[in-house]
């Protein structure tokens, strides 16, 4: 039974994951993106990893797609017109689509490399320590990574104000 929802989540990840590139709308890749997030959580929950799957909530569906869907919004980006002409849809339009094509198909060629590495490689053996425990992991950062951590909030928080500086619209005179 876990293996159907491991599939179902994963063709839930690749579609919305595709869907986010696909939209013409950006509040609609935003959203996308959020289920992405979402269904990724669940195959960690699926892989025994419950605290990746929360902090995969937490930060990036939580925090980070917030900011996000906020800066979308104040900046109110219009939706992008489909392309002119029968030649800028045959061909893919402008500069940016080629470009994403040609990562893509080097992004396939690379993790067709790494799975051929990985057929050979031997599995690697615990070495008898018991893993980490959400507690020991928040001990550890709130305790050797304060600095880094409170750095970050502060850092996250002038990007957000920074972003609705730049987007505020100016009083007609």
């Amino acid at each position: 039974m876990d293996a159907f929802f491991f599939w179902v989540l994963g063709a839930v990840t690749v579609v919305a994951s595709v869907l986010v590139i696909g939209q013409r709308n950006p509040m609609y890749s935003v959203l996308l993106l959020i289920v992405s997030f979402g269904a990724l959580s669940g195959l960690y929950v699926l892989l025994d990893a419950p605290f990746v799957a929360a902090i995969q909530i937490i930060i990036y569906a939580g925090a980070i797609m917030v900011l996000f869907l906020f800066v979308v919004m104040l900046l109110n980006v219009p939706t992008e017109d489909p392309p002119a002409g029968w030649r800028a849809r045959i061909l893919g339009g402008a500069g940016p689509r080629r470009i994403g094509a040609v990562l893509s198909l080097v992004f396939v060629v690379e993790l067709a490399w790494a799975l051929r590495q990985l057929q050979g490689a031997p599995l690697p053996s615990g070495d008898g320590r018991t893993p980490p425990t959400v507690h020991d992991i928040g001990l550890r950062l709130f305790r050797d990574y304060t600095f880094a951590f409170e750095a970050t909030s502060v850092l996250i928080l002038i990007a957000m104000v920074g972003a609705i500086v730049l987007a505020r619209r100016e009083p007609h005179r």
